[in-house]
């Protein structure tokens, strides 16, 4: 007999179905429009809001001043620049994307599951969104390495314009910023973030006010906001203009922040907070920042702190640090909640996960992700030393990442929405014809650092790929030493084996093979606990599982004999608490048991050692490395949330 969950009769039961449920509810916050907009300020952003910084710097420095500070280089470049945030962020992100939500999360690995649950009755596609997802996801980790060193370099870089003096400290200031950044991670962002969302405001009115007196004084500067001006610019000027594109991606930098964090704060507060103070605040500046160079040609050197008074430098320098360092944290957080995703989704092994809030599920740190971002950052801030040169190696993986989003929005617009041809055209036109123009920019500085997110994001594809692999070998393996679990349980019945009082819960993929654990605790210990559960965690592509959905409850062919098997599902952003959700299917009413009872239950794990062989399934350094990945995974009595002092790991050895 098999069932889904569904409130049994009586009071009691409809008592049992208001307890909490498993799976975490959404993550939105709650409460006045204005507040929730103020709050994802802080978050959400961090990074396209520190772009002020370097972002027009990095062009007119490009190829040892390839673009001129005259009248015709200076407005096209500022409408490119317009122009790119107005497509790419306001019209496909804010406009568009922020529809495509997978149950109101966003962010490339929940828009590729999506794309998954589409195609699901087309399993050739299956694959290949998989792929995409597995490309997205490895360039933002470059982007995540890249992001925290050239931000908080480039506010840091302020003093050589404040404090000439202290110009040498730069590289070991930023680096105490960043240690201290990684190490206060584990503790959460709960008390802290609070102030985010203030401080940001007040960097957006900082950036709106310091461009506003250079606007007010050069009004003309205003016509650089004409898209003719950016089109006559690449039709005089192709080459450079090429060039030019390289670096005016960097104002669209954290454009998929705004997608990723929309199932935290809604569609709504940040499509108000973009277009009411981010936007304004970001174009005022960009323009304060051409008048000035182009009034003062020797200002491009660092035009953002040189239009600031010279009694408001260093203060702005504190903010801007702040701000990076705001943003730094958001591009980190948003690293653990994708790796989460990842490893729940099958494409990295079981990383330790722990809650830094009690309220607030999406706030993890993950110690693994923390200490290789850490690593990471810390080598590309040392090895390039300034945000000048670290810009060359940053294009590539967010316009890389831009590329992704666009062909999975074009690939899920026909099924989602009704496109026609037309429409699916003219977005691949638009938004992916400018996309690959300011990626075919940025590979021209593959030499010059454009390596580096091509190195991180082809070692995160080999890495999701081979676990991936490794993991279906050892799947088929053990299906064979499993055997069959009606067999199993039929040779049960006959031998009529002594029962134990308890709870017995053996976690295991599936219903149909045998739990390595079960077959062991048998053939050794000659005994079985008067309840078995069997309980298989399956990860549904949607972020959160309604509790009415979340579990599927089988007696396996006999009332009698104590062996159940439960299913339960996770949303790929839940936290798999196999004890909690077991006690939520007892209040749900799916198990016939009271939920006090788990309170003494044993756990059993079915955990082997894996063993190379000689087998051409998988070349042999792959199998050394899903072997490495394998013996550093997270213990999966911690990642299941299981009790350490009632788990028991047994087994038998896995081959691969």
């Amino acid at each position: 007999m098999t069932r889904s969950v569904t409130p049994r009769q009586g009071k009691a039961a409809a008592g049992r179905a208001n307890r909490p449920a498993p799976a975490r509810a959404h993550g939105h916050h709650r409460g006045p429009l204005v507040a929730v907009a103020v709050a994802a300020l802080g978050v959400v952003f961090g990074d396209i809001g520190t772009s002020p910084l370097y972002a027009l710097k990095t062009v007119f420095l490009l190829d040892g001043g390839a673009v001129r500070a005259n009248e015709s280089d200076v407005f096209g470049v500022i409408s490119l620049m317009f122009w790119s945030i107005t497509i790419v962020v306001s019209i496909k992100y804010l406009g568009i994307l922020m529809r495509a939500d997978n149950d109101g999360e966003g962010g490339v690995m929940a828009l590729a599951a999506l794309a998954q649950r589409l195609y699901a009755k087309r399993a050739g596609k299956a694959g290949i969104l998989l792929l995409i997802g597995i490309v997205g996801v490895s360039l933002f980790y470059g982007d995540s390495i890249i992001t925290p060193a050239i931000s908080v370099l480039s506010a840091v870089e302020g003093l050589h314009v404040t404090i000439p003096a202290i110009s040498h400290l730069v590289i070991p200031i930023a680096a105490v910023i960043l240690v201290g950044l990684f190490v206060v991670q584990r503790f959460g962002t709960g008390k802290v973030g609070v102030l985010f969302g203030p401080i940001m405001v007040l960097w957006f009115v900082v950036l709106a006010v310091a461009g506003l007196g250079m606007v007010i004084q050069y009004p003309s500067v205003l016509l650089g906001l004409s898209p003719s001006y950016a089109v006559v610019f690449i039709i005089a000027h192709p080459s450079i203009s090429f060039i030019a594109l390289g670096a005016v991606v960097l104002v669209i930098t954290g454009a998929e922040a705004l997608y990723a964090d929309m199932g935290h704060f809604g569609r709504s507060p940040i499509r108000r907070a973009w277009f009411f103070l981010v936007f304004p605040a970001l174009t005022i500046n960009y323009l304060g920042q051409a008048a000035l160079i182009l009034h003062h040609p020797a200002a491009k050197a660092n035009p953002f702190f040189l239009l600031i008074p010279d009694w408001g430098r260093l203060p702005v320098v504190i903010l801007a640090t702040a701000a990076t360092v705001i943003a730094s944290q958001a591009v980190i957080s948003g690293a653990f909640s994708l790796s989460r995703q990842a490893v729940q989704l099958g494409l990295l092994p079981p990383l330790t996960v722990r809650q830094t809030s009690k309220r607030e599920g999406g706030q993890i740190y993950m110690p693994a992700i923390n200490a290789l971002l850490f690593v990471g950052v810390m080598a590309v801030m040392l090895s390039f030393g300034s945000s000048d040169r670290l810009s060359t190696a940053y294009g590539i993986s967010v316009t890389g990442a831009l590329v992704v989003d666009t062909l999975l929005l074009v690939l899920v617009a026909r099924p989602l929405w009704g496109w026609g041809p037309w429409k699916m055209a003219a977005a691949a036109i638009v938004f992916g014809g400018l996309e690959l123009a300011f990626l075919a920019g940025n590979l021209s500085k593959i030499v010059n650092g454009g390596w580096v997110p091509l190195l991180i994001a082809a070692a995160v594809i080999l890495v999701m790929t081979t676990w991936r692999r490794g993991r279906l070998l050892v799947k088929e393996d053990r299906k064979v030493k499993e055997g069959s679990l009606a067999e199993f349980i039929e040779d049960v019945r006959k031998k009529n084996l002594p029962r134990v009082p308890g709870i017995a819960i053996f976690p295991h993929p599936n219903k149909d093979s045998t739990p390595l654990a079960l077959r062991a605790n048998v053939e050794h210990n000659h005994v079985l606990h008067e309840n078995v559960i069997i309980v298989s965690v399956s990860t549904a592509q949607v972020p959160h599982v309604p509790r009415m959905e979340a579990f599927s409850y089988d007696e396996l062919g006999y009332t009698d004999d104590g062996i159940e098997h439960l299913t339960i599902r996770f949303g790929f952003s839940d936290e798999p608490d196999i004890p909690r959700a077991l006690r939520a299917a007892c209040y749900a009413g799916v198990l016939p048991l009271h939920a006090r009872d788990f309170n003494d239950a044993s756990y059993f794990i079915s955990r082997g050692a894996i063993r190379t062989t000689r087998t051409t399934k998988m070349v042999r350094w792959r199998r050394s490395l899903f072997i490495a990945l394998a013996h550093n995974a997270a213990d999966p009595a911690a990642r299941f949330g299981l009790p350490a002092l009632r788990t028991v790991t047994m087994g038998s050895d896995v081959e691969i």
